[in-house]
């Protein structure tokens, strides 16, 4: 088995998709209008619409109801990305924080209020441990 991606559903697409653009500095790529992925080397952030859930099993997700999922991405300098998004996120949850498992981490919402983690290892065995 291997992990592929996660999807976010929401009632605007192009939003969400340019505010992870921005975030991540990933270039979104669209199916169509009610569907876009920012690809990474290990998984894939998909964004689908509302309108999508029908095809699945209509009403079984809900856009911006998450309360229990952290979207996450490895990067280079989370401080540096501190900085960049300063002014563009609406809500930071936590500055740039070592954590005691030894990643400096930037927890923020996304316009859907999704909870993103922009994280650094920092400790040697975190470092080891996302060693690629």
């Amino acid at each position: 088995m291997e992990f592929i991606s996660i999807r976010v559903i929401t009632a605007d697409v192009a939003r969400l998709a340019g505010f992870y653009e921005r975030a991540t500095g990933l270039r979104a790529t669209w199916s169509s209008e009610d569907f876009a992925e920012l690809r990474t080397a290990s998984a894939t952030l998909a964004i689908g619409s509302t309108r999508t859930v029908a095809l699945f099993a209509p009403g079984a997700a809900r856009p911006a109801d998450n309360r229990s999922v952290i979207i996450e991405f490895l990067v280079d300098d989370v401080d540096g990305v501190y900085k960049n998004l300063t002014g563009f996120v609406e809500e930071f949850v936590n500055e740039p924080t070592t954590m005691p498992w030894g990643n400096r981490s930037l927890l923020l919402r996304d316009p859907d209020g999704n909870l993103v983690n922009f994280f650094t290892p920092v400790t040697p065995a975190a470092i080891a441990r996302f060693a690629r």
